[in-house]
């Protein structure tokens, strides 16, 4: 078998184990995305089965849309939660600069949002001016008081689901590199749509199929977008502030 090896000598403890982890739990939803197949892993590696590229299709897009459904349907302890087996936090961001990334179950999503989220994200993300700063606190606020809550259970996500930890196979869609926890089924799809997806729409019709969103969805959107629009700017500066702030504002407008 052909194997691919990521390698970071100065990884957090765990870093590698957590990634195990989160690919195993999000295998275990029967029915759902692949996930790349871990090999083996330690402190400072990871070795999973080589994937090989095809272009990516209509037809695969939305049964990819379809998987993650189900794959979300599985479900998790809470919002925020660790996938099962681990404990300790959790790391989002690229492999040379991992974020630490709170793995703490809450009961309701704004709190989760809020506090392990959006809140410990902004105290890394230098370079935003105070104006900017108050309107995404206004957010926080606002999803720290429940305004943004709804009855959905907590989806089993992967996290970090930018288009480029989605392989597209002879097989179908295959997900690597997660952030995987508990969180809002509208997080995922708001990833897949920050810096855009190969046939995104029928990404999305097929995971309608499945399971209807809620009515605004993509109003929320920009939500679901901020956190990871923070950690560009912790990651990579001033660039992203723009894009950033906007979100906030349009975060602010919903009602």
């Amino acid at each position: 078998m052909a194997e691919f090896v990521k390698h970071n000598r100065s990884a957090p403890s765990g870093f590698f184990a957590c990634e195990a982890a989160g690919l195993a739990w999000l295998s275990s939803a029967h029915g759902g995305v692949r996930c790349a197949q871990v090999l083996r892993y330690d402190d400072t590696s990871l070795t999973s089965a080589r994937l090989r590229s095809v272009p990516p299709s209509a037809e695969a897009a939305t049964e990819f849309g379809r998987r993650l459904a189900i794959t979300h349907e599985a479900g998790a302890a809470g919002f925020g939660a660790a996938p099962d087996g681990w404990h300790g936090g959790g790391f989002f961001g690229p492999l040379d600069h991992p974020l630490p990334m709170s793995l703490t179950a809450h009961a309701r999503w704004g709190s989760f949002y809020a506090d392990e989220r959006l809140a410990p994200m902004l105290d890394l993300a230098t370079g935003i001016d105070p104006a900017g700063r108050e309107v995404i606190r206004d957010v926080i606020n606002r999803c720290r008081h429940g305004d943004f809550d709804d009855d959905d259970a907590p989806a089993r996500l992967h996290g970090d689901l930018w288009s480029g930890n989605v392989m597209w196979t002879d097989a179908g869609a295959v997900l690597i590199d997660p952030a995987a926890h508990g969180g809002h089924r509208e997080t995922d799809l708001a990833m897949l749509a920050l810096f855009g997806c190969p046939h995104l729409e029928r990404v999305y019709d097929g995971y309608h199929g499945v399971h209807p969103l809620r009515p605004g969805w993509r109003d929320r959107i920009a939500l679901h977008q901020l956190y990871p629009l923070l950690a560009h700017v912790a990651l990579f500066g001033g660039g992203y502030v723009a894009q950033t702030v906007r979100a906030a504002r349009v975060a602010l407008e919903l009602s």
